[in-house]
């Protein structure tokens, strides 16, 4: 089956809030077999609402729109899909008593602006939002259209608990996987000539994408019906040596999930990278199980205090060396007491160079217990993209010795 997304706002046509809907709702819908056939963002203008419904509606099996389901006087998505499926509004006794449990929970008085949101299209069917007074609203027909609130944690939630089984039930989907297979240590065109046998000896049902990002590019596979695990086997023969890992959508969600997995901890040390390396591995849900502590290592008097960098060492090398970075790594990995420990140091720009090391020069080092791997990297003038290369870098090379493939 095929869908069409459109998220209404101004808010998210003009840039002021990223459109954040979008992308979870198609990677919600992807994962549950069905294919995203158009996404579309409008304004909170009539017309264009208008337009976006009924073009969507001709061309897809489910229109799902976001936004525009408020009590004030700019939100139009309901008045609009009444007027659109021929309807009326009525009071719904699903949505009204949905509007006065979350009041009542939160010792709110219930208002006539506030009860104007238990007010549906007649010909809708209420799926119940558990977390927002918003309804949610099943349009049926040849195309199904499902209007859902904006708000993105109500939205994912009846997303995964209403919407999606609803869709499946109703559209009896066939089985689409996806797979992730992250690469790092070339680039995508080197990438595309070097597995280019394989792309092109892969069944009509598997549809390969290329999606490079910050020093890395990930492989997505798309199979729709039976997948068969052994087709991987032809990518490794040609790429093996840059695969860093599958089935997640970043390295630093790699790294979290490798070392839950097999229990060992973590320390970082950093300086060009600012706390990036950290900051990406503590965001997610469970990193205390193996993240044993960070030190932002930025001047030379903290290299030396807090991670036990020799004098000697910077005044000979400097900051920017292998022997200072080979220092940091060891010496925060025995300082905090981890299995493994990661530490950058370098000239993120867009100042800062020399001649001997121009802008961009960055050394990065991960470590064990029994072994140090270091490795120089030259990433240019902008910073960020330093940054975020840097940190890809060093997670890759994490991996590789957790896994032993350097």
């Amino acid at each position: 089956m095929t869908v069409s997304i459109i998220n209404i706002g101004d808010e998210l046509l003009i840039g002021q809030v990223v459109n954040t809907n979008a992308s979870t709702m198609s990677r919600l819908l992807t994962a549950a077999g069905m294919d995203v056939h158009k996404t579309m963002v409008v304004g909170d203008e009539r017309q264009a609402i208008w337009d976006a419904v009924d073009e969507a509606m001709h061309e897809s099996d489910a229109v799902l729109v976001t936004g525009g389901l408020g009590p004030t006087k700019d939100d139009i998505t309901k008045k609009l899909l009444c007027e659109y499926f021929g309807s009326e509004l009525v009071e719904s006794s699903v949505a009204l008593d949905n509007v006065k449990r979350i009041f009542e929970s939160r010792g709110y008085e219930l208002t006539p602006v506030n009860r104007a949101q238990a007010l549906v299209p007649k010909c809708c069917e209420v799926l119940n939002n558990d977390l927002g007074t918003a309804p949610c609203m099943w349009f049926p027909g040849k195309t199904v259209l499902v209007s859902l609130p904006g708000v993105p944690f109500e939205m994912e939630w009846l997303m995964r608990n209403r919407v999606i089984p609803k869709l499946q039930e109703t559209f009896h989907t066939e089985v689409i996987t996806t797979k992730n297979i992250l690469v790092q240590g070339i680039g995508e065109s080197f990438l595309s000539d070097l597995i280019e046998p394989w792309e092109l000896a892969l069944p009509a049902n598997i549809k390969l994408a290329y999606l490079p990002v910050a020093g890395m590019v990930k492989l997505r596979l798309t199979v729709h019906g039976n997948y068969d695990p052994s087709i991987l086997k032809g990518l490794y023969d040609f790429a093996g040596q840059y695969i860093v890992g599958e089935d997640c959508e970043t390295l630093d969600e790699l790294v979290h999930k490798t070392l839950i997995e097999r229990c060992k901890t973590l320390a970082t040390a950093e300086s060009c990278t600012g706390g990036n390396i950290a900051r990406l591995l503590t965001a997610q849900a469970g990193a205390s199980a193996y993240f044993k502590g960070g030190i932002i290592a930025y001047s030379n008097e903290v290299k030396e205090s807090a991670l036990g960098v020799k004098h000697s060492t910077l005044q000979a090398h400097g900051a920017v060396s292998e022997e200072t970075v080979r220092e940091m790594v060891e010496g925060v990995r025995e300082r905090l007491g981890a299995d493994y420990a990661i530490a950058t140091t370098g000239i993120a720009g867009p100042t800062g160079g020399t001649p001997e090391k121009p802008v961009g020069t960055v050394w990065v080092a991960v470590c064990s217990k029994d072994e140090t791997v270091t490795q120089l990297m030259h990433y240019g003038d902008r910073r960020q993209q330093t940054i975020d290369r840097t940190t890809n870098q060093a997670y890759s090379m994490l991996m590789k010795l957790i896994c032993q493939k350097h």
